[in-house]
This record gives C-alpha cells, structure tokens and sequence, in this order.
C-alpha cells in the first residue's frame, strides 16, 4: 500500500459509532486516542447534570487540551532548568580546562 492509502476504522465514543478513514500507520495512534477520549467522556458523563453528546464532547475536549497545555508549559520550564544546569556544567568544565578553577 502506498502512503496515500487510507483505510476507514470504526472508534466508538459512548456507545456510538464513528467511522473515520486514516492511513494504516495512524491505525493504532487513533484507535488509542478514541479510547482516551471515551474514557474521558464518561468521566464527564458521570458527574454531568446534562448528559448530551454535544455538550460532553466538547467538555472532553475542553479537558483535554487544557492537560495537554498544561504539560507543554511544564515541559518548557523542564528544559529551561535543563538549559541553565547544562550552562553552569559548561562554564565549570571551561575552567577547568582553562586551569583557572583551583
């Protein structure tokens, strides 16, 4: 099959049927992000006083790219602490190559 080959798979999202067409290679990665996503729909739908479909699935999304946000600005600050650590390694290991560190 070639790269533009796509194939349709069948995610269901709260006991309801999609069918969405993807490359063979995205199979796995979309079948996964469905069942996320259906875990977090009924996480939702258990403490939700309107229950519809609609208004669920945008919470779910809601949720989800907030996380998602979240753990991008942690992952920043991460590899700014990361950056500054390796700078100070650097400047340590200069002189001590230099000879000027006693």
């Amino acid at each position: 099959m070639n790269a533009m080959t796509s194939e349709p798979v069948a995610l269901r999202l709260l006991d309801r049927e999609f069918h969405i067409a993807c490359a063979p290679d995205e199979r796995a990665g979309l079948v996964a992000a469905a069942q996320f996503l259906d875990g977090k729909m009924r996480e939702l739908k258990s403490n939700a006083k309107v229950p519809g479909f609609d208004r669920i699935a945008v919470l779910a999304a809601v949720s989800i790219a907030h996380e998602l946000l979240t753990l991008r600005k942690e992952q920043t600050s991460q590899e700014q602490v990361l950056t500054d650590g390796l700078a100070a390694l650097r400047k340590k290991l200069d002189a001590l190559v230099d000879g000027s560190v006693k």
